[in-house]
């Protein structure tokens, strides 16, 4: 198992490009298995979550070659449909939670789609309900084997239907679009996610030949067609990278360039950057972050303390909060950070107060942070990753901090960030693999 070894308290600068986006990736991936025709995908990135589910469709038998280092073609003309129900199959899927989202392309083409409890971060209850209540609602019959936690749909011909989702789930969203657009018939989704990676997997799907309108809205129309064809279609660059470099920044007081933001499709994350104090210019299609010694954080126009939640888009994205909330203990000033989606995952926090940080843990959801104002550097120490974006926000508050860090358990960072560590050692990071 490796870990980070870090040396704090560097200042950074320079140049760097963020990934391709995991979370588009993942749908758009899963979206091949749609069409019998070739669907090259370019900006994938090189990632353990996104490379696991190509091996998985690999292995359910989609053709796939790999073009260069981020750009792969995807044939899903022969299908192994067997294999969903071998042990195999059940050990690769169930380790990524991302690949729940092959069900509805493979119930619309072929009429059954199997799966097991997937996994993913553990951050705290992460219902499925959305998916399968909108399958059943196109007409698909679903049954849960408890005893081996085995999910199962299947259909004589998906139909058209009029839905509100219980909640604007992306995935869960994504996966109704995935089957809807096969079905014969209107399907209308009320409250659908509409984030900018959905936005995408829409467009993308019409290229394709879908018929989808209300795009960026949270009311979609799909008028079910007989088939797609393949197409060609590039990931955005990952607002949650960039996010994470804009927090690193302002954390070290380093000058740094994140280059090809699509800086458009950001939504609300440079703004709420700039109520935590942190300083950014936008340069075309870049970010520039100057060196800054402090940033103090807003109040509300009354003087009450600021507050930073997620929201669903074009609100603040749930990924970011461990960020904001990291950045929060070297601020000026005060904020309540409120993460409302996930209850468990502020139970990082823990692990920054042992670096010194002055945090109180109001109860799963929120928690308030009293900033040093860079007065008193955060202390280096031994911490675990336990998820994907506590892990990162535990990687800038090494940085930042005074002394050496270990993080253990990094995979959780693999998972979502490509090779972080050689990346920011171009940057200046004292950061090693070991």
């Amino acid at each position: 198992m490796h870990s980070f070894e870090i040396e704090g308290g560097h200042k950074l600068s320079g140049e760097i490009t963020p990934q391709g986006a995991k979370n588009e990736a993942l749908q758009i991936i899963c979206a091949t298995l749609l069409t019998n025709q070739e669907v090259e995908i370019s900006n994938i990135p090189d990632i353990v979550d996104v490379n696991n589910l190509i091996d998985l469709l690999d292995h359910l038998g989609v053709q796939i070659v790999k073009k260069n280092s981020h750009t792969y073609s995807f044939k899903a003309e022969n299908i192994d449909l067997g294999y969903l129900q071998g042990k195999e199959f059940r050990n690769k899927a169930s380790s990524l939670r991302g690949s729940i989202m092959i069900m509805g392309p493979l119930l619309a083409r072929y009429g059954k789609a199997y799966f097991p409890k997937p996994g993913g971060d553990k951050i705290g209850r992460r219902r499925l309900d959305t998916h399968f209540v909108g399958f059943e609602k196109l007409g698909a019959r679903f049954h849960y084997n408890a005893n081996e936690i085995f999910y199962s749909l299947e259909t004589d011909g998906l139909k058209g239907s009029y839905m509100l989702l219980d909640e604007a789930s992306v995935t869960g969203t994504a996966n109704i679009v995935l089957a809807a657009v096969l079905a014969e018939g209107k399907t209308t989704i009320y409250n659908a996610a509409c984030e900018p990676y959905l936005q995408q997997l829409c467009k993308m799907l019409v290229s394709m030949g879908a018929e989808i309108s209300g795009i960026g809205s949270n009311l979609l129309s799909i008028q079910g067609v007989p088939g797609l064809s393949g197409c060609k279609h590039r990931l955005l660059p990952d607002m949650i990278e960039i996010g994470s470099f804009i927090g690193m920044a302002a954390m070290t007081g380093s000058e740094i360039t994140i280059k090809d933001t699509a800086y458009d499709q950001l939504g609300i994350i440079p703004e709420a950057f700039k109520k935590m104090g942190v300083k950014l210019q936008r340069r075309g299609d870049d970010i520039f972050i100057p060196q800054q010694d402090e940033y103090e954080i807003e109040t509300f126009i009354d003087g009450s303390i600021m507050t930073i939640a997620d929201a669903p888009w074009p609100g603040l994205t749930p990924d970011l909060l461990s960020v904001f909330l990291v950045i929060a203990t070297q601020a000026k000033g005060s904020v309540l950070i409120h993460q409302k989606m996930f209850e468990s995952r502020l139970f990082f926090v823990d692990k920054l107060i042992d670096m010194g940080a002055r945090i109180i843990l109001c109860d799963p959801h929120r928690a308030t942070v009293i900033g040093l104002n860079k007065e008193t550097p955060l202390r280096g120490t031994t911490l675990t990753s336990p998820d994907i974006r506590a892990g990162v926000a535990l990687l800038i508050a090494a940085l930042s901090a005074k002394g050496t860090s270990t993080i253990q358990n990094i995979n959780q960072i693999d998972r979502g960030y490509q090779g972080i560590d050689v990346r920011l050692q171009k940057l200046g990071a004292r950061i090693k693999r070991v």
